[in-house]
């Protein structure tokens, strides 16, 4: 599988490249960024760990480069401005993102090319490139509450002192304020995580407000997040390129799942080598419907004001 990586020279793009260098399911991939040394020197470095990694070809290129891809990864995005309001950013952003669209439309990608949408607001944006990239909405994906979905599980496993890979808890609705833990379904190997010794809702409660403000704080703390975020992008395009049926809370354009229509947001989502095969409509409390019912709301004022 070839991929191309949009943004492939910043913290998020180099992050996900080297994720896949180390552990994906592509033969190539191509970096693109406006930054034209930084891209090349990630491309370079990346291909230094080449003889001791995985035969993948890595190199930098230009919107021609790539002809042929089966999936985009779009990671480019523009920071926010001292004194900027938040749809002020927005605003900037779905520009940039509609230029990058338009290049999009010169390449001849392949017939059945998947795009994956990281920039932020990654929903506003996946739904934007739903209407305006031409692809058909099942091969528009948008990263969505992955992140957020392994930030939780690996704090609620640090909490309960258990392999975070034996925690099962979603975080889903819209990748922002408005995201919603799924408590009701939340299991520990098995066991419902209320159940679980050391279970409390006051605790349970704290690492859920630590990882919707998790974000903030890595930017805090070092400038921006990159290594989760890389690892999030990877476990998603590894699902579709080796067709696993995997279920994750991508962001898609919703038809009806929950009584939620015309807007993408993150609900169980199985991928393949096509895209998205199925959202699923999982069974959930009165109190996470309602919620997840006013994220959909949410984001729909958003899009109103961005698109009109």
């Amino acid at each position: 599988m070839k991929v191309g990586i949009i943004g492939g020279g910043g913290r998020v793009g180099s992050n996900a490249a080297y994720a896949l260098q180390l552990r994906g399911a592509v033969t190539e991939i191509v970096l693109l960024d406006i930054m034209r040394e930084a891209v090349e020197g990630e491309a370079l470095d990346l291909r230094h760990g080449a003889a001791m990694s995985q035969p993948i070809r890595i190199y930098a290129g230009d919107y021609p480069h790539l002809n042929g891809a089966n999936l985009i990864i779009i990671t480019a995005g523009l920071r926010r401005r001292p004194d900027e309001s938040r749809l002020e950013l927005i605003n900037r952003n779905v520009g940039l993102f509609r230029e990058i669209l338009g290049s999009l439309k010169q390449v001849a990608l392949a017939p059945d090319a998947i795009l994956l949408v990281v920039s932020n607001p990654v929903d506003v944006l996946t739904y934007l490139a739903v209407r305006e990239s031409g692809l058909p909405a099942e091969r528009v994906i948008g990263l969505g509450t992955v992140l957020d979905t392994c930030r939780f599980r690996s704090l609620l496993a640090e909490y309960f002192q258990v392999a975070a890979t034996d925690v099962n808890a979603l975080i889903l609705g819209e990748h922002g304020d408005s995201m919603v833990p799924i408590w009701s379904s939340a299991t520990i190997a098995s066991v419902p995580i209320k159940d679980y010794p050391g279970y409390s809702r006051e605790k349970m409660d704290e690492i859920f407000d630590f990882t919707r403000r998790s974000g903030a704080e890595v930017i805090r703390l070092k400038g921006g997040a990159g290594y989760a975020v890389g690892v999030a992008i990877c476990e998603v395009v590894n699902a579709i390129a080796m067709n696993r049926q995997q279920v994750l809370p991508v962001s898609t354009l919703q038809r009806g799942a929950l009584g939620i229509t015309d807007v993408c947001f993150s609900l169980p989502t199985r991928l393949g080598r096509t895209g998205v095969q199925q959202v699923i409509e999982i069974a959930v409390s009165d109190e996470e419907r309602a919620a997840l019912q006013n994220s959909a709301a949410v984001l729909k004022e958003t899009i109103q004001k961005v698109m009109g």
